[in-house]
């Protein structure tokens, strides 16, 4: 969703609402300049250009679903019910560009699928459809065997990172 407010129409959106998409653009900023996710993304750039970060990102998400346990006590099926009932519940607030996406996004059970190899190879698969294939995105699956100790080294630190600014952003936002 905070993908799709632009500029200052956060404002249009109320209290958690507006938190929600503050915090999310923190977290682009912060990831962007991050050089451990860098350093994790640099070994991806030389194939897949500009796409780099975008299939880091996905890869990231894979090393948080996959050891969810040590970040949540709430098991990720029953975190992942909950936020699509949440989407569900709350559809009418949600910027068109979002509307669209989420049927696929449920249907297709995007976040329960980041839990494996297979499942964001599929992901980075329909990722590449959509940019006309210009690059094969699933391709970094290979990337992601052959470095793989070291993305999750990585994963790990750049989560303590990411963990200590969100508790700091969230206390300026309140």
């Amino acid at each position: 969703m905070a993908d799709s407010v632009k500029g200052n129409d956060y404002l249009d959106y109320e209290g958690d609402f507006q938190k929600g998409i503050l915090l999310h653009r923190a977290i682009d900023s912060f990831t962007d300049a991050n050089e451990t996710y860098r350093l994790s993304k640099h070994r991806l750039h030389e194939n897949y250009g500009h796409y780099s970060g975008v299939i880091m990102d996905v890869l990231y998400d894979y090393f948080l679903a996959k050891n969810w346990d040590k970040f949540s006590n709430i098991p990720l099926h029953n975190f992942v019910d909950n936020f699509y009932r949440k989407l569900m519940d709350n559809f009418e607030f949600l910027p068109e560009k979002t509307k669209r996406m989420v049927p696929y996004l449920i249907e297709q059970n995007w976040l329960e699928t980041y839990q494996t190899i297979e499942g964001i190879e599929r992901i980075l698969w329909q990722m590449s459809h959509r940019i006309k294939f210009r690059y094969d995105l699933s391709k970094a699956v290979n990337e992601l065997r052959l470095y793989y100790a070291d993305f999750e080294s990585e994963f790990f630190t750049f989560m303590d990172e990411v963990q200590l600014m969100c508790k700091e952003k969230l206390k300026e936002l309140g």
